[in-house]
């Protein structure tokens, strides 16, 4: 009797063991994507990487700056080449004139109201100015001096020596979203606004050296366009341009229907001043735009909030003339259009990116250094038909979220803080269990700036954000 009371109780528990492990795999089964999302591919390189290895110089560009810069004979380049760096970096926005304004009115009658309360008969003239002389004192010390930079030669070497291999690792690494997500691209013209030092001329030949005839590389410094020119031609204006099909304009093409398959403009709208110039030039080269517009800025809050000014522009302004019908969509890094959600949590943190790259490794230069940017790509085609990797064979269905800050491997689970499909930071943990192995294995596999599908997150989730940026 006992006998048979102990394996009835053994039966009993091996049955709720089963029942068990089932309802754990069902639930496991509701969160894993189907099972050919990868299509193959090796978790390591799932379609949503899209974050490269150290990047350097074409051999060609590294030559031909380390002549120039050598021929140059810049004392203390090093030091103002550090200079350059920082000021750059620490770089805000003008004050608008309103802003301004109202900035000078409010510290007048705070300075009225102080005074009247210690004293009421007072000479009002004599007052009004020198209460006018503190809030102009006032004023010049707490406003952000905006200076336009101007580029001779010396300044265009020193700007070489500082941001040659950081500018060309951000738009080499914004580029190759749209590399890795539309293998079909195959850009045949190409606008780069600001070019400076033909930067994006190189990152772009190195994306798509066989469609590329035609680069039209727009700048206003005219020896900005000659150094550019230099390093085309290995710094001998002898030889042949390395690729051909350049050509250094001051102004941009005049015509409004005359549009590029790709046009780009880096580290270019923080070199105007007022907000118009900014939203003028966003439109301009939306116009000019056939296929994809890419917008690249210093990682900071001001780069950052520039492009989303950027953003809202080409999502929501209506223009009176029209000469290309198809709306604007967000091709990366948003997987969204509502508004960033960056924008909305305090204190402001900016939406950046890293990459790595080496340096000229000038004198004085540390040999690897990792570029900190944000970007913004704006493209005419339906976003439906650019899910990352559709054109392998995924599934659209998935949700694609935009990893925002490094990735944290734990023991059996990952730490992922990421921006949703529904316009939402979320603090995700990823676990074999809850998201099925597959996209956990694509998680473990990420980092900053790759995209990991996401099916769904559980009310239990931690939602919280904390920067580390």
């Amino acid at each position: 009797m006992a006998l048979r009371s102990f394996s009835a109780c053994g039966f009993c528990h091996r049955v709720l063991a089963v029942k068990t492990t089932l309802r754990g795999m069902s639930t496991a089964a509701k969160l894993q994507p189907h099972a050919d999302f990868l299509n193959g591919a090796p978790h390591r390189k799932h379609p949503g990487v899209t974050n490269l290895k150290t990047l350097r110089l074409p051999e060609k560009l590294q030559v031909a700056a380390r002549s120039i810069i050598h021929r140059a004979q810049i004392k203390g380049l090093d030091v103002k080449a550090q200079n350059l760096v920082d000021f750059l970096w620490s770089r805000k926005r003008k004050m608008e004139d309103k802003a301004l304004r109202q900035k000078a009115l409010n510290l007048e009658r705070e300075l009225w109201s102080k005074v009247t309360e210690k004293q009421r008969d007072v000479d009002e003239q004599l007052l009004e100015e020198r209460i006018q002389k503190k809030v102009l004192s006032e004023l010049r010390r707490t406003t952000y001096h905006w200076k336009q930079l101007k580029f001779d030669e010396e300044m265009g070497v020193i700007y070489m020596a500082a941001r040659l291999a950081g500018g060309y690792a951000a738009v080499r690494r914004a580029l190759n979203e749209i590399k890795k997500r539309d293998t079909s691209f195959a850009p045949e013209s190409l606008l780069d606004f600001g070019s400076g030092l033909g930067t994006v001329a190189w990152a772009s030949h190195s994306c798509w050296p066989d469609s590329l005839k035609e680069m039209v590389c727009v700048d206003s410094s005219g020896p900005m366009n000659t150094l550019a020119e230099r390093l085309l031609k290995g710094d001998n204006e002898k030889e042949e341009p390395h690729f051909k099909h350049v050509y250094f304009r001051q102004f941009l093409p005049v015509s409004p229907k005359v549009q590029f398959d790709l046009v780009v403009a880096a580290f270019t709208l923080s070199e105007l001043p007022k907000a118009a110039d900014r939203e003028d030039v966003v439109l301009t080269l939306w116009r000019k735009t056939n296929r994809y517009l890419v917008l690249v800025e210093n990682g900071t809050k001001e780069g950052h909030q520039m492009l989303m000014e950027a953003r809202d522009t080409l999502l929501n302004k209506q223009e009176k003339i029209v000469h290309d019908f198809r709306p604007a969509s967000v091709f990366a890094p948003c997987p969204h259009e509502m508004m960033c959600p960056k924008l909305t949590k305090e204190p402001v943190f900016p939406c950046n990116f890293q990459q790595k790259y080496h340096t000229l490794s000038l004198p004085g230069q540390i040999s690897h250094l990792t570029e900190k940017f944000s970007y913004l790509i704006l493209t005419r085609a339906d976003p439906k038909s650019l899910v990352p990797g559709l054109d392998s064979g995924l599934d659209p269905g998935l949700d694609w979220a935009r990893l925002i800050a490094p990735v944290l491997p734990r023991t059996r689970h990952v730490h992922c803080r990421m921006c949703c499909t529904d316009g939402q930071l979320q603090h995700v943990v990823v676990t074999p269990r809850k998201h099925g192995r597959d996209v956990y294995r694509c998680a473990r596999s990420s980092d900053w700036g790759d995209q990991i599908p996401v099916v769904q997150i559980t009310d239990s989730e931690d939602h919280s954000e904390s920067e580390e940026q």
